[in-house]
């Protein structure tokens, strides 16, 4: 494998950050690149991921290597096809974040033919693709004996969610997933950890009509550069659960003591608030 070195003969690091055109996985990419990180970004969108590059070199140091893959990570076996596309190109990875990802509003039983496939694709996306890179990334961590894996759920893991159904329960899974993983590597010097974000200002929140009323304004808005600086920060201390903000750490609390019964209640009085847009 081929490592980078910067000019003071120092061995870098490299990140590979999923669902890097937009929001959160947009900024994390900035941080670890201002933080001396080679990046490798991947998403749908080409032309987004070219931007970043771009910002990083003008913005942060054009000695960081940027390296662009376009995939949609949702489609069958992509993830595989991402592991050894990176592998042939003598990429060695240090560090997963794995933030592709993406939800959809709507009561389950009033989804469409149409909108049940995108229902399907968020599966996809959000469960099936995180877990195959999860398992071919931390086989070759166990081999190295080091790496690091950052999975990004939501504070959406704590609760279920009424009108967004198969998102909330996608990030349960993520969450119960990441913490079972990181147990059974304790011991190691393989670091795992799970990043939950409450609303954040994201292109995200706008797709899925998450901007218009519901748990978006129940809660204060964090930008997504302040929630990749607290993930970062948090997870190079070796943090487990990394939920930024204080009131988003406090709705979680509050949430563990509540009966779920009526949290399920609650949310989905929240999630009915929400103005479907045309």
């Amino acid at each position: 494998m081929i490592s980078e070195i910067s000019e003071g003969g120092v061995f870098m690091k490299t990140v590979l950050i999923t669902g890097a055109s937009s929001g959160i996985g947009y900024e994390l990419a900035k941080v670890y690149a201002g933080n001396n990180y080679n990046i490798v970004i991947v998403a749908r969108r080409k032309e987004r991921l070219e931007k970043l590059k771009k910002e990083i070199g003008s913005s942060i140091s054009d000695k960081i290597s940027v390296t662009l893959i376009e995939k949609d990570l949702g489609a069958e076996n992509a993830s595989r096809e991402l592991f050894h596309y990176i592998k042939s190109e003598k990429i060695k990875i240090d560090t997963v974040i794995n933030n592709a990802g993406f939800g959809i509003y709507g009561k389950f039983s009033d989804l469409t033919p149409e909108e049940i496939e995108k229902n399907n694709d968020l599966i996809n996306l959000n469960i099936k693709a995180l877990t195959e890179l999860t398992k071919l990334y931390l086989d070759e961590f166990l081999k190295e004996k080091k790496g690091e894996i950052l999975n990004v759920s939501s504070i959406a893991a704590f609760l279920p969610g009424p009108m967004m159904a198969s998102y909330y329960a996608s990030k349960a899974y993520v969450l119960s997933f990441t913490e079972a993983i990181r147990e059974e590597v304790r011991g190691t010097d393989i670091k795992i950890g799970t990043l939950c974000p409450g609303p954040t200002a994201t292109e995200f929140e706008k797709s899925s009509n998450a901007d218009k009323g519901g748990l978006f304004s129940s809660l204060k808005v964090m930008t997504a550069e302040k929630v990749a600086e607290i993930a970062y920060k948090d997870f190079s201390k070796g943090k487990n659960i990394i939920v930024p903000g204080f009131l988003n750490k406090m709705a979680v609390f509050m949430v563990r003591f509540l009966p779920r019964k009526l949290m399920t209640i609650i949310s989905g009085k929240i999630q009915r608030k929400k103005v479907r847009l045309p």
